[in-house]
């Protein structure tokens, strides 16, 4: 059941940065359900198709499209108070790739996949809906821009595994690593962190 409300809280973080980027295109109300439905089940998709699972997790259980279709309804019933949409965007998808990140690695451990496995499933079911969306809306794929995105999955996922040497309950490793992908997430875009940046050197070099 802990499982199932944290991937839930995943799907609606997900489908509500998928409702904002939509509403940021000026997307008809069709548009705003399919980006916010690709955004929230996208990278769980490609997860469950690389473990073989059939069929996949949305398709398994009604509660996945109801939520999506409940989210996208509240999220044009208030669009107008969320006044900040960019922020409002980066807020909701920093929350989404925290909590799906973990749930990408908790399906690889029951999986029986390594810990590298895992951490790539996890990165993989976080970063993929949003790579889905942002193509679909025209924009680059935040993961491959310099910022910290991927790398933020990465180390949260490795930290699940370091945690889980110590005599914690698997609840609350659960819960802290979640907590470190949104906490470098975030610090990374509020100090300026990056990947170092290839094509500044290239173009010294020119020089």
């Amino acid at each position: 059941m802990f499982y199932l409300v944290i991937d839930l809280l995943g799907v609606v973080s997900f489908a509500i940065s998928g409702v904002l980027a939509a509403l940021d295109k000026k997307l008809d109300i069709f548009g705003v359900f399919i980006i916010a439905f690709v955004t929230a089940v996208g990278g769980g998709t490609i997860r469950d198709i690389l473990l073989g699972v059939e069929p996949v997790t949305w398709l398994q259980s009604n509660v996945y499209m109801y939520t999506i279709i409940v989210t996208v309804i509240t999220g044009l019933l208030f669009r107008k108070k969320l006044k900040y949409l960019r922020t409002s965007l980066f807020l909701f998808d920093t929350i989404g790739i925290g909590l799906y990140t973990l749930v990408g690695v908790e399906k690889g451990v029951d999986a029986g996949l390594s810990a590298v496995m895992c951490m790539t499933l996890g990165t993989i079911t976080a970063c993929f809906g949003g790579v889905v969306r942002d193509t679909l809306c025209n924009e680059i794929p935040v993961i491959f821009h310099r910022e910290i995105y991927a790398t933020a999955c990465v180390s949260g996922a490795a930290a699940y595994f370091l945690l889980r040497t110590l005599p914690i309950s698997d609840d609350v490793i659960f819960l802290i690593s979640i907590a470190i992908v949104i906490a470098i997430r975030l610090l990374a875009v509020r100090f300026g962190l990056a990947l170092p940046n290839i094509y500044k050197k290239e173009s010294k070099s020119a020089d």
